[in-house]
Parts: C-alpha cells; sequence; structure tokens
C-alpha cells in the first residue's frame, strides 16, 4: 500500500471517493456529509492546501483520508501544535474490509509522531457503533461525546509518542 499526499491533480477522484462512501451511507440509512464537504470545488481546495492523503494499491485509489493540524470546530480546546487531526477518511466499496482504514490511521499516526504532536484525534458521529469499533480496535481511546446541534459526536485520541 503505497500512502502519500494527494496532488490537486487528484481532487476529481478523491471527490468521487467520498461521493461514494457517503452514497454508501446514505443508502444505509447513514447520511453524513453534505454535498457542499465533498464537492469538487472543496476537495480541490483542500487538496491544495496539502490536507488530504491517498491510499493506492497497484496504481488504484483505494481510500483517502484528511490530516490537519487543527480543529477548532470539533477541538477548540486543544493547544495548537500538541494534536494532529483526521477527517473525511473514506474507502472505497470495492476495497472495504482490507484494512485500508488501518492502513491510512497507521501512516496519520506516523506522520504525527514525524511532526512532533503527541496526539492523532478525530471525532466521528456518536450512533455509528462499526466506526467506533475501528477506531477502538485500532488504539483509539473515548475522550469525549459532545453535541453540535441535534447531533452526538464522540471524540476520540490516540497518542503518538510513547
Amino acid at each position: 500500500m503505497n500512502i502519500q499526499q494527494a496532488h490537486t491533480s487528484d481532487a476529481e477522484e478523491i471527490a468521487a471517493v467520498l461521493q461514494e462512501a457517503a452514497q454508501w451511507l446514505s443508502d444505509g440509512g447513514r447520511a453524513l456529509w453534505s454535498g457542499a464537504e465533498i464537492g469538487r470545488e472543496r476537495v480541490l481546495r483542500d487538496t491544495s492546501a496539502g490536507l488530504f492523503h491517498v491510499a493506492r494499491e497497484g496504481g488504484q485509489l483505494a481510500g483517502v483520508m484528511k490530516f490537519e493540524l487543527e480543529d477548532p470546530i470539533f477541538w477548540p480546546e486543544i493547544a495548537p501544535g500538541t494534536s494532529a487531526f483526521v477527517h473525511k477518511l473514506a474507502v472505497r466499496r470495492a476495497w472495504a474490509k482490507k484494512g485500508i482504514s488501518t492502513e491510512l490511521l497507521s501512516f496519520a499516526r506516523g506522520h504525527a509522531r514525524a511532526l512532533g504532536r503527541s496526539y492523532l484525534r478525530l471525532d466521528c458521529v456518536a450512533d455509528r457503533p462499526g466506526l467506533r469499533n475501528l477506531y477502538e480496535h485500532f488504539g483509539f481511546a473515548l475522550h469525549s461525546v459532545i453535541r453540535k446541534g441535534t447531533v452526538s459526536f464522540a471524540r476520540y485520541e490516540l497518542r503518538t509518542t510513547k
């Protein structure tokens, strides 16, 4: 598995992966991202800013993740420079259950550590037991559950240094 920072030329394909994941979630009654959040324009902006990483196997894009150094919306109390944050982790359905999410999370942990960040943090909708199990089995610990509007979010953290 080759994981690297995405190039602007990857934006269209990243948006397609996110839209595929969003459609799959919506079909299962678990809608997540808005069209604006995962549309080509937003993804191009975020990719141009160096925020997306892609996982490829044999030249095929298997999964994506947004890796950020701050998250004032879900983690406003976190001191700058202490953490990295994962968002928009998505895997193509053809690559589901093949360890792509774990590969991306492992990369994120190592990248955060290399940047001197003591924690890798993420959030997810609290009523997603499968996703929460993935994070917990990887080693993330539940930090807290917060509400944003009518939705509860589980916030997780993982220490990157020993």
